[in-house]
């Protein structure tokens, strides 16, 4: 029994053991073909890097060649261009060379003109001192011979000697006077009237004429009920608190505010138009509408002084500057608004500025500003340009804009032209038909005063204010005056007018003198 467990044992551990060696046969096996298989791939791994390689380095090159080309493309280009513009460099300095040495070539030739000149000069005034010389020989001969042919003495020959001499010359110098201002008028007005056209014509503003009322559109009649209200205590309440008329009358979908201050009159108008939007009109409304708007006027009146500073063109002025300014727009010259007339002469000084070469925003600037002294409190005393002028100076404008502020009512004198450039502008601006108007009371005085100024004169006998105070017509007693002091009466007598009077344009002033000689044959 105990044989037989141990053969089988033998038996059982032989194959055991044979199982073993085959497994670990297999195993080698398989990890040949393994490692033969990881061999393999791994060749062909390196095979395919390195044909990578290849693909990726002619691609390198290639890109590199393209790249190089294209550098090169550009390199040339860029030396063309510069090769180009040193070329045109080159160009401009040999012609301006060229110039240059023509203008030397003048300056010499005018150098040696001017020294012919300066010898011809010379030579003239030796002689004309040597005709001197002759002409004071000659008038001492002269005065000898009076003496002896009249029998009286130098003192007596001298003084009627004198006396010739100076109607002479008073006649002459009244003959020469006279010539060389009708011909000094002519030319000035000629340019004048030359810079004054282009300037006309090349700015064209609108016809403004402000009244005492404003018209509010209704989209029906049944708001005129609702704008009234109970007993009337919606429009009383609005008129208490705006302080203007509301007028509601028989006109069809419109209503009517009337009131003499103007910016009364634009918080009425504002509030009114919100009221009618927003369609809650009651006593509690209106006084938070209004007193809504009255506080929004300060921005108002600053949004149109910048406003009027982008109209014109110029840049950004000083806040302070900008509200003084924006409160013209509620004042009124003769029914004109003042914002606007400034903005009018700001755009004819610039281009007047411009026709005679002068600085175009400070002939603006001055422009714009010149009345910005009507705008200031009524408690402080002066007139407005130099009231202006001194505000202007304050916040560090120009001279040459506060010399045009100051000296455009000729208040004080012209430093320069801007004064004078300004006041042209502003009597354009103020005597275009439909710019202002005027009462007639007005027109009557001024009309008295202008005939009052040129009777005022010695030996005028009467006077005459025609064509609507644009010329006075001045009669003078023809044996108390002759020609040249006619003349001389006229210049006097428009002198007197733009001294004493305010007018708008100019005044033409008409001397006539008519000797009248009457005989009877019989």
């Amino acid at each position: 029994m105990m044989l037989l467990i141990s053969n089988n044992y033998l038996e059982g551990t032989g194959l055991v053991l044979g199982g073993v060696a085959l497994g670990f046969s297999f195993f080698l096996w398989k990890e040949r073909k393994i490692r033969a298989a990881l061999a393999e791939h791994e060749q062909l791994l390196r095979e395919n890097a390195r044909k990578d390689a290849e693909t990726l380095q002619r691609d390198v090159r290639l890109a590199a060649n393209d790249e190089i080309n294209k550098l090169r493309e550009q390199t040339e280009h860029q030396l063309d261009k510069r090769r180009r513009e040193i070329e045109a460099a080159e160009d401009r300095l040999a012609q301006r060379e060229s110039l240059i040495n023509r203008q030397l070539e003048g300056l010499v030739e005018e150098e040696k003109t001017l020294r012919s000149q300066q010898t011809q000069l010379q030579q003239q005034s030796a002689a004309l001192d040597a005709e001197r010389a002759a002409l004071a020989r000659t008038n001492q001969l002269r005065k000898d011979e009076l003496a002896r042919i009249a029998h009286l003495s130098v003192e007596e020959a001298r003084r009627l000697l004198m006396k010739g001499v100076e109607e002479d010359s008073w006649r002459d110098a009244a003959n020469l006077s006279r010539r060389i201002i009708d011909d000094a008028r002519l030319k000035a007005e000629d340019q004048a009237r030359r810079i004054l056209s282009i300037a006309l014509q090349r700015y064209a503003g609108d016809y403004t004429f402000e009244t005492t009322t404003a018209t509010i559109s209704l989209n029906g009649d049944d708001i005129k009920g609702r704008i009234i209200g109970r007993e009337g205590r919606n429009i009383r309440s609005f008129e208490a608190a705006t302080g203007v008329t509301v007028l509601i009358d028989d006109t069809p979908n419109a209503v009517v505010l009337s009131g003499f201050d103007p910016v009364r009159r634009e918080i009425a108008r504002e509030s009114m138009q919100r009221l009618i939007l927003d369609g809650r009109i009651h006593p509690t409304r209106i006084e938070e509408i209004v007193a809504k708007v009255k506080a929004e006027m300060d921005e108002t009146i600053l949004r149109a002084g910048e406003e009027a500073v982008f109209k014109v063109g110029l840049p950004p002025v000083h806040l302070d500057i900008a509200k003084l300014l924006g409160r013209l727009r509620f004042r009124h010259s003769f029914s004109q608004n003042v914002l606007d007339h400034s903005i009018e002469v700001a755009h004819l000084t610039g281009l007047m500025a411009a026709e005679l070469g002068l600085d175009i925003h400070l002939a603006k600037r001055a422009g714009l500003l010149h009345d910005i002294g009507k705008a200031m409190n009524h408690e402080i005393e002066g007139a407005h340009a130099i009231i202006g002028a001194d505000f202007l100076k304050r916040y560090g404008e120009a001279d040459e804009v506060i010399d045009g502020v100051a000296s455009h009512h000729d208040e004080v004198p012209h430093v320069g032209p801007w004064g004078i450039l300004v006041s042209a502008a502003d009597a354009i601006s103020a005597s275009r038909p439909g710019a202002r108007s005027e009462t007639m009371t007005t027109y009557l005085k001024r009309l008295e005063h202008l005939e009052k100024i040129g009777a005022s004169f010695p030996g005028v006998e009467k006077c005459f204010a025609i064509q609507a105070g644009r010329e006075l017509r001045v009669m003078v007693q023809p044996d108390l005056l002759n020609d040249e002091q006619a003349y001389a009466l006229a210049r006097n007598v428009a002198r007197k007018i733009e001294e004493d009077l305010q007018y708008p344009g100019q005044i033409r002033v008409t001397v006539v003198r008519e000797t009248r000689c009457v005989e009877f044959a019989k």
